[in-house]
C-alpha cells in the first residue's frame, strides 16, 4: 500500500496498522519519544506481531485528542 492511497480503514474493514516511525511522524514526535512514551504506559495503544510494533491509526488519532488542553494547567473536556 502506497502512503498516497493510505485510508483510515483498509477494504477488510482493519484500521491502518502504523510502524513505529510511521506514527512518530504521524504525531509529528521522535521515534525515541515515542518509545519511551511506550515504554512508560503512557503513549497510545498498540499492538505487537512478534517483535514489530504496530499502532492503529484511529487510536493515534483518540490519544492525541485525549492530550488537548485549554491552557497549562487546564485539560479540555471531552465532547459528549
Amino acid at each position: 500500500m502506497t502512503k498516497n492511497r493510505r485510508n483510515e480503514r483498509r477494504d477488510d474493514g482493519w484500521p491502518e496498522l502504523l510502524s513505529v516511525e510511521e506514527a512518530a511522524e504521524f504525531l509529528r514526535l521522535k521515534r525515541s519519544t515515542l518509545d519511551h512514551y511506550r515504554c512508560e504506559g503512557r503513549g497510545p495503544i498498540y499492538r505487537k506481531h512478534g517483535a514489530r510494533v504496530f499502532y492503529p491509526k484511529p487510536d493515534l488519532i483518540r490519544w492525541s485528542e485525549r492530550n488537548s488542553y485549554a491552557s497549562t494547567s487546564e485539560r479540555l473536556q471531552k465532547p459528549e
